[in-house]
């Protein structure tokens, strides 16, 4: 049991880099707090003091906000990060590695006795406020995005989103998404800053619509290659600017109207 305290406490260290000592950690971090008093009541719940060990689960809410019902397994190396609101329910599994963060709920769908609530496999991570509900099975290295609703099994490594959770593939790097970079970058759109553990839709959508301008620019270009190697002149005009509306509506015609007038180091237009 001690050997799995120290576990837990070590833990922290490679998931919060705000960690700077065990002593820090041992008297400000509510998570570990939670999982020491789990391991104890955990302890009592199997030797049959199932009231104390309530009694001390209880006593664990009130001081962390985190409820852990004394009869939920937990494997090793377990971190509930800020911890406020999570609630783990008596039927629950958790894993070895995994990690939840604050709001997290382990919950039931029935209130027939037998296992009811979810077992989450190694390396699982639930992110901030997410539901996860039932019976169900989240395999290994899933990844639960903040506040989605996982009410059905999942398979190794997918990652969740949205209400009801739904999984989001992830895409392998290579020349298309090379190109894609590229090719977002000509004309000032970059969605890769977002997020590359966590797919998002709507960057999904826009890679869709940059490939479809990409392959009509292609053809557009082979168009005027062939009409001028017919002879044909061909006048290629300027391409309109853009116009932009800031968040009070106000039309924006141009570079010196978008966010120049507060630039304290360009000169005023006389």
């Amino acid at each position: 049991m001690f050997r799995r305290i120290k576990q837990d406490i070590q833990c922290v260290f490679e998931r919060d880099p705000a960690a700077r000592n065990t002593f820090e950690i041992l008297t400000t971090y509510p998570g570990v707090h939670a999982v020491l008093l789990h391991r104890l009541s955990h302890a009592l719940w199997n030797h049959h003091l199932k009231w104390l060990a309530r009694v001390l689960s209880n006593l664990g809410r009130w001081v962390t906000g985190i409820e852990i019902h004394p009869g939920a397994q937990i494997g090793h190396r377990f971190f509930i990060d800020h911890g406020m609101g999570v609630v783990i329910g008596e039927t629950a599994q958790i894993g070895d590695d995994c990690t939840l963060y604050h709001g997290v709920t382990l919950g039931g769908t029935t209130w027939q006795k037998g296992k009811r609530h979810p077992t989450l496999a190694n390396n699982v991570v639930v992110g901030a406020g997410a539901k996860v509900i039932g019976p169900i099975t989240l395999a290994e290295g899933v990844r639960v995005g903040s506040n989605a609703v996982v009410v059905k099994d999942i398979p190794p490594g997918a990652t969740v989103v949205g209400i009801p959770g739904r999984v989001v593939a992830k895409v392998k790097p290579g020349p298309e998404d090379e190109r894609r970079k590229a090719f977002a970058a000509k004309i000032g759109f970059d969605a890769y800053g977002t997020t590359q553990d966590m797919p998002d839709p709507v960057a999904n959508a826009i890679d869709c619509m940059l490939d479809h301008i990409h392959a009509m620019d292609q053809q557009m270009e082979t168009m005027c290659r062939s009409l001028k190697a017919l002879g044909m002149e061909i006048e290629v005009p300027d391409l309109p600017d853009l116009e932009v509306c800031d968040i009070s509506g106000k039309d924006l015609k141009g570079p010196d109207d978008i966010g120049m007038a507060d630039d304290p180091g360009k000169p005023e237009k006389s």
